[in-house]
């Protein structure tokens, strides 16, 4: 992928994580999420779902607060966008715009499948209700963003003539949803291309696609919403929602940090956000949704930086990059050399020798080892210091 920085972030955290079962975000912990995310360089979030009642509106204003005290604002200055999360219903924008947000999104399925069974109504009336949302928009001065709920499972040639209409409406930008997650790399980049072709085509003065952009929220359902993300971005997309470490709907949506580091480190493009900060941001958000960061999860997740195999461990030790895609400071993490059942003689006397300033003999590491190893799998886990000292101590090494 050759192509210029232009790609625009929007945190979803607030809004689509906060959909998950049993998540409920206090407003302390929204504008604290919200300045966290401003602070680190994301230019833009959806803060919640206005139409829901008081509570949730007191939540966004929560955002809309903080947003505006945030020492220095977003990337480049400039100040965090705050947008509402609308049906297309002229009421639910009326809700968003009492909020003091900055845009709304406003949603709406496209697919027969939910137009028919869900809504029991058909295509036109679709296109009414955005354009009834989308006048509201306007009469109270707000940007606004047209999502095509289940986009994936959409006509291709309906979901042309309803971006078109968003265009023609004044949207600022058109959002493909993979509500279910059932899109695949392939599929999502074929059909990416052929509505920024399309949409551009629509234009008689034959400005380009860019003037438009398509934003993608992808659900993880069979884990591959970031591969989406990207297959999207290769074909012209210009904007990601995703959020912190995925959290969303049933299996959640694409991380940011996956998007982020993805996006930096294999295809060359870095969108300015201070990744250094991720594992901080995550543990938060961890913390306020009362959901653990997975051990093994991608970017951020403990174990990236875990190496116990012996080859592994032995070759981290000569040049890190012979395991790690990329540092652990970079993302906010610690680089952790563990002893257990894998590991190797060399490693362990780097080990001893690094951490408690002891030079152990060759032969002496290799006995060592073989109880390290027996302990290890006696307790079905690595061990600790502690026990490595106590280990070494029964040798007859340690001495008093």
């Amino acid at each position: 992928m050759n192509r210029a920085a232009g790609i625009r972030l929007l945190d979803t955290t607030l809004r689509d994580g906060e959909q998950a079962v049993g998540v409920v975000f206090t407003p302390r912990e929204k504008a604290q999420i919200a300045t966290f995310l401003a602070e680190i360089g994301v230019p833009a979030v959806e803060a919640g779902f206005p139409a829901l009642g008081l509570e949730e509106k007191a939540c966004i204003r929560a955002v809309v607060d903080a947003a505006l005290t945030v020492d220095g604002g977003s990337r480049d200055g400039r100040p965090l966008e705050i947008n509402g999360f609308a049906r297309a219903r002229r009421e639910d924008v009326a809700d968003a715009a009492e909020c003091g947000v900055d845009g709304v999104v406003i949603s709406i399925s496209t697919s027969d499948a939910h137009v028919e069974r869900k809504f029991r109504a058909r295509r036109e009336w679709v296109l009414r209700q955005v354009e009834e949302a989308a006048a509201e928009a306007k009469a109270h001065r707000l940007s606004f963003t047209i999502s095509a709920e289940d986009a994936s499972r959409t006509d291709l040639a309906f979901l042309v003539d309803y971006y078109r209409l968003a265009r023609g409406l004044g949207a600022c930008m058109v959002r493909y949803c993979d509500s279910l997650g059932v899109e695949d790399p392939y599929t999502c980049y074929r059909r990416i291309k052929y509505l920024r072709k399309a949409i551009a085509s629509s234009d008689a003065e034959g400005a380009s696609g860019d003037s438009l952009p398509i934003e993608m929220h992808m659900h993880n359902d069979f884990g591959m919403a970031t591969a989406n993300v990207m297959a999207g971005i290769r074909a012209g997309a210009g904007s990601v929602a995703a959020s912190i470490g995925g959290l969303g709907e049933r299996t959640g949506n694409s991380p940011i940090e996956e998007v982020v580091m993805a996006l930096k480190h294999l295809y060359g493009i870095d969108l300015g956000v201070n990744t250094a900060r991720f594992r901080e941001v995550a543990e938060y958000v961890a913390q306020a949704s009362q959901r653990a960061i997975p051990i093994w999860k991608a970017i951020i997740g403990t174990n990236v930086f875990a190496h116990e195999s012996g080859i592994h461990a032995d070759g981290i030790l000569k040049n890190p990059a012979s395991y790690e895609a990329f540092s652990p400071e970079e993302v906010g993490l610690q680089r952790q050399i563990i002893i257990g059942k894998h590991s190797g003689s060399k490693v362990l006397m780097h080990k001893f020798r690094a951490e408690f300033g002891i030079d152990l003999e060759p032969e002496a590491a290799g006995e060592l080892l073989e109880r390290v190893r027996a302990a290890a799998v006696e307790l079905k886990r690595p061990l600790f210091g502690k026990e490595l000292r106590l280990l070494y101590n029964e040798l007859g090494q340690g001495g008093e």
